[in-house]
């Protein structure tokens, strides 16, 4: 697709790139030369220096032959406009990433008015991100599919877990045929676990179970320590953390926003009557044993600078390990020197809205008869995980999945058909209308006859 992208920031930067690695045609637009030039030097694609509410501009971007037009700079007006003169030129489809929380109140309308194909509020997405993390205490992470109805949980096993030295076959055989192991990360390498994969303690693995299911999971295989949240602290009073604090105030879970600058204190103690709101710098023990730290149920770091998020999760870990710590993090460079610190999950609010606008992206793209619903990138961007709506016959349907020869490193997790929920067995088949997840190291799966190792086109 011939893809153009308004605003080179970390969003815009990063979407240029996981669209390039997809083979799009990428122009990026931007008003400072000095920001296009990093990602010109990166990647072969093209940069024009403007600004994206110009028609002129937009022209010489090649605006009439778009097939999408995403508007991702720092000002919503600016995005909006530039989607609205996107539409009027041409017959692509639009995407604008709208922070203002007064604007997102009206995005139903906004779309309906403008056109506009998806709107992302990367702010948003992390809070409910974070919200349905504090909800899940032993998860890490965790990614939804089929509507809500199904959830992908990555956990960490512990010593005194059940599942050291265990099987995979002997998990299935003890947890239910509809929870089941998708993903492995041991000593830092990543696969599809096969039956006789033994779990050890210290390894990450991603499991895959039906939502009413994951509390007598949890319970069974005593993953972590960690309690039922009632108590949240959060560090910085941004965006994210009002968003966050609106969620967990309405399920009933008590917030402290700890907050250094006095203005944001004073809007923050209006917006959000039920919350504490702590006028303090977070980087003084003192104060946050004062606050207390040691006795939180979650912790939640969500300051602009990554760094002081990494120290801050450590020492919420030096004192009290059992609470959760979630950690914000924009420059995930710095995954390979953190993965192994006690930070707990880690919120990327730009590689969240990456992954809606590349979900996007990919089903638009595809004219085969499976649209891609959801799209997660996992383990560091090594494994994704898909699913797809089987719209039409193909080469995967009314077959045996025994009997069709799936790509290595590739595994159906789930079938939904109708309300019935399906955990496969090489016995069943994928019917026209199901819903497929599939998990895979492989990347760029746009339709679901791509599981095979030479799909028909």
């Amino acid at each position: 697709m011939n893809i153009i992208i308004a605003g080179c920031g970390k969003v815009g930067f990063a979407l240029a790139q996981q669209l390039n690695d997809e083979n799009h045609n990428i122009t990026l637009i931007d008003t400072s030369a000095d920001r296009l030039q990093p990602a010109l030097s990166a990647m072969d694609i093209q940069g024009i220096v403007g600004n994206a509410t110009s028609f002129l501009t937009m022209q010489e971007a090649g605006i009439e032959s778009a097939d999408l037009f995403i508007a991702v700079t720092s000002d919503d007006e600016i995005n909006l406009l530039s989607c609205l003169i996107a539409k009027k030129s041409s017959n692509c489809q639009t995407i604008a990433r709208v922070r203002n929380p007064e604007y997102f109140k009206e995005i139903a309308y906004l779309k309906q008015c403008m056109g506009i194909a998806m709107v992302m509020n990367p702010e948003f997405a992390a809070a409910k991100e974070i919200a349905h993390l504090i909800q899940v205490p032993d998860a890490m992470e965790i990614d939804t599919f089929a509507k809500g109805r199904i959830d992908l949980l990555k956990v960490a096993i512990s010593e005194n877990s059940p599942l050291h030295n265990m099987k995979v076959i002997e998990f299935s055989r003890r947890f239910g045929k509809n929870i089941l192991i998708c993903i492995l990360e041991h000593d830092h390498k990543v696969t599809i676990p096969n039956g006789e994969t033994v779990l050890q303690a210290g390894d990450t693995i991603s499991v895959i179970l039906p939502k009413e299911k994951i509390s007598a999971f949890h319970q069974a295989t005593k993953l972590s320590s960690i309690r039922e949240i009632k108590d949240v602290i959060i560090v910085g009073g941004g965006t994210i953390s009002y968003y966050l604090a609106k969620l967990l105030l309405e399920s009933g879970i008590h917030v402290k926003i700890v907050e250094k600058n006095r203005g944001r204190c004073d809007f923050l103690s209006i917006a959000l009557p039920k919350a504490t709101i702590i006028h303090a710098d977070a980087t003084d023990h003192d104060v946050m044993l004062e606050e207390g730290l040691a006795n939180t149920d979650a912790f939640v770091a969500l300051t602009n600078i990554d760094e002081e998020n990494v120290f801050l999760s450590l020492f919420a870990n030096k004192v009290s390990s059992k609470c959760k710590k979630i950690t914000k993090m924009n420059r995930l460079t710095l995954n390979e020197i953190i993965e192994d610190l006690p930070v707990g999950s880690i919120i990327s609010p730009k590689n969240i809205t990456a992954e809606y606008i590349l979900q996007y992206a990919r089903s638009h793209d595809n004219s085969l008869g499976s649209n891609v619903e959801a799209l997660y990138r996992l383990m560091d961007n090594r494994v994704e995980a898909l699913e797809f709506h089987v719209e039409t016959k193909s080469a995967v349907t009314d077959i045996p999945l025994m009997e069709l020869q799936l790509k290595n490193e590739l595994l159906i997790c789930c079938i939904v058909r109708s309300n019935q929920i399906i955990t496969p067995s090489g016995r069943d088949t994928i019917q026209v209308g199901d819903t497929v997840v599939v998990v895979t190291t492989h990347k760029g799966l746009r339709d679901i006859s791509d599981i095979l190792k030479n799909p028909a086109r």
